[in-house]
């Protein structure tokens, strides 16, 4: 019909007008504010040196926000600078492997193994954590000491109880062990604990002291990484996502709920919060990482900028900070720090189980009071057939139900006003340029004929936010990456690589172009429509292929109900005529 294509038409265009305007703000950012001359401007916490362990000169404080608070080392050793190779820990459960430095017990390397980098060729699994120069992406966590206070940063050295870790038969969880010691006496032992089936990894830091002065001191967890390699460009970059998704930092507080932290918002909007019951994380396309502290405890929420420095970094570095309240244990005590770290993909069932506000990362945008519940009823659908690509099909038909007194309504007004047509151009010919004339008697027309030629508008407006949001559903829900539906379709959010589903969908455009009349249009609108297939069948083309299959069923199903509504006026009008 032609009122769906006017709407795919509309639909097509403010489409094009949002990716022209999203790839100029990438094209063309603001230019940031010049550099301040420190290296790694925490707010409130002076930095040292690259690779020195630096104690605090007073006690910790009850709070982390409070004065006094120990200084931090600025990072582990400079990204992508020439280091001699180490020997890393090993260890895994069923969708995780984690390669851990003994130098400060880092998290330097995570595979998600259930996840593939392609569907066909490079089956390897995606590394989401990542020590390479140009993709140093690392989870730091440790401890800072005060007053004197000997503590192990995420620059200590650690020993490790075996080379490699992982699930035993019958064993449902993997415990890493690190042990460091400090001749004052003081000793840590940190536990990384995998649990099967889970992207949760437990850290717990158990502090001993066997000195005889009270150990002060804070525990602190930080995410440190360089921005990624940016994708070669090329004629089809205003389909990939990963240029439109969100990939920087971000944190959550329940007063100040989800923030985002941009690269080059670093320095211009330093983090700077005391927050509980909160946690910090890097997101990227489909996947993240968060350090979440326990729910009770004061965390202050930083980030930091390092600068590189020419022969020994590679990239400026980025770290957002959790640093909890101040500890203080007795000689003879001992006192354990916990927290965790979700390593993985955004799942969105299971993160709000993780952490609360965890669900967010799944960014929508503008479209997520739509989105989220279309993807609440989608995964449902899934749950009951299997299949991501039923599940379209089945949401388009629940849809089509929904609108279906809407959609008919439409289609009855557009049926009136086809019939309607010869009697419009005979008042263009009888009025010919008197605009105001021709204007008035067509009203006065359709109020005799008790048509409202603004029926078919709603529908439209209704379909262009359905569109939209179920692009991005379909393009940041991690659950359809690599969703296979049938035959050649391996992957849902990748275009059709044989462009079935674009031709099926501009045979239904020709289909509904052949069911519906256009005597009275403009003729210049008239070439237009006929166009539009070939333009739909090239937009689509590129297009993931879930999408398209929405579109292709959602076509079908409109040129039946067309027909069904176009029969059923025309007995009407038999029937009265007769």
């Amino acid at each position: 019909m032609i009122n769906q294509t006017r709407t795919l038409l509309v639909v097509a265009l403010l489409f094009v007008a949002y990716l022209l305007w999203h790839q100029w703000q990438t094209d063309y950012p603001a230019a940031p504010p010049p550099a301040p001359a420190q290296s790694a401007p925490v707010p409130a916490a002076p930095v040292a040196a690259k690779d020195e362990v630096p104690s605090a000169a007073a006690p910790a404080a009850s709070t982390a926000a409070a004065s006094g608070t120990p200084a931090l080392p600025a990072a582990t050793g400079a990204a992508g600078s020439v280091t001699p190779p180490r020997n890393l820990i090993i260890a895994s459960n069923d969708v995780l492997r984690l390669s851990i430095d003994p130098r400060g017990g880092s998290i330097v390397r995570a595979d998600l193994l259930k996840y593939p980098r392609q569907v066909k060729g490079d089956t390897s699994p995606v590394r989401l954590l990542d020590d390479t120069a140009d993709r140093w992406y690392v989870a730091q966590d440790g401890l800072v000491g005060a007053g004197g206070s000997a503590a192990p940063s995420h620059l200590a050295e650690f020993t490790a109880g075996a080379p490699s870790y992982s699930l035993t038969p019958g064993s449902n969880e993997v415990v890493v062990t690190l042990n460091w010691h400090d001749a004052s006496g003081v000793s840590v032992i940190k536990r990384y604990t995998l649990t099967r089936g889970s992207y949760v990894v437990g850290l717990s830091e158990e502090i001993d002291n066997r000195g005889i002065q009270t150990w002060h001191g804070n525990a602190y967890e930080q995410i440190e990484r360089v921005e990624p390699p940016v994708p070669p460009k090329h004629f089809l970059e205003f389909y990939d996502p990963e240029r439109f998704s969100f990939t920087g930092a971000a944190w959550y507080g329940p007063e100040d709920k989800y923030q985002k932290l941009a690269f080059d918002k670093f320095a211009k909007e330093p983090l700077d919060h005391t927050v509980t019951g909160g946690w910090i994380a890097m997101t990227q396309h489909y996947f993240l990482s968060a350090w979440i502290p326990a729910p009770d405890r004061p965390e202050r929420f930083s980030s930091a900028e390092i600068t590189p420095q020419p022969g020994i970094d590679a990239k400026t570095r980025y770290i957002i900070r959790a640093m909890g309240p101040g500890l203080s244990v007795a000689p003879g005590a001992r006192a354990t720090v916990q927290s965790r770290l979700y390593v993985g993909p955004k799942l969105q069932n299971e993160l709000s189980s993780v952490a609360p506000g965890l669900e967010l990362t799944v960014d929508y945008g503008i479209f997520t009071v739509i989105a989220q519940p279309l993807f609440w009823v989608l995964s449902h659908l899934h749950g009951f057939v299997g299949n991501w690509g039923l599940a379209i099909i089945l949401l388009v038909l629940l849809i089509k139900a929904v609108f279906f007194k809407l959609t008919e309504a439409q289609f009855k007004a557009s049926a009136r006003m086809r019939k309607l047509q010869p009697r419009i151009a005979a008042l263009k010919e009888r009025y010919g340029d008197d605009k105001q004339k021709q204007q008035q008697a067509m009203m006065e027309l359709y109020q005799k004929e008790k048509i409202n030629p603004l029926a078919g508008c709603l529908p439209t407006l209704v379909q262009i936010p359905v569109f939209f949001a179920l692009y991005y559903v379909l393009m940041y829900s991690v659950e359809l990456r690599h969703a296979p539906f049938f035959g050649w379709i391996h992957d849902l959010s990748a275009p059709d690589p044989y462009f079935v589903l674009p031709a099926l969908y501009t045979l239904t455009m020709i289909a509904t172009q052949f069911l519906t009349p256009v005597q009275g249009m403009d003729p210049t609108q008239a070439k237009i429509m006929k166009a539009m297939p070939i333009v739909f069948a090239v937009m689509f083309a590129f297009f993931p292929s879930g999408l398209t299959l929405y579109y292709v069923i959602n076509g079908l199903t409109s040129v039946a109900q067309q027909w069904y509504i176009t029969r059923k006026i025309e007995r009407a009008d038999t029937r009265a005529r007769a």
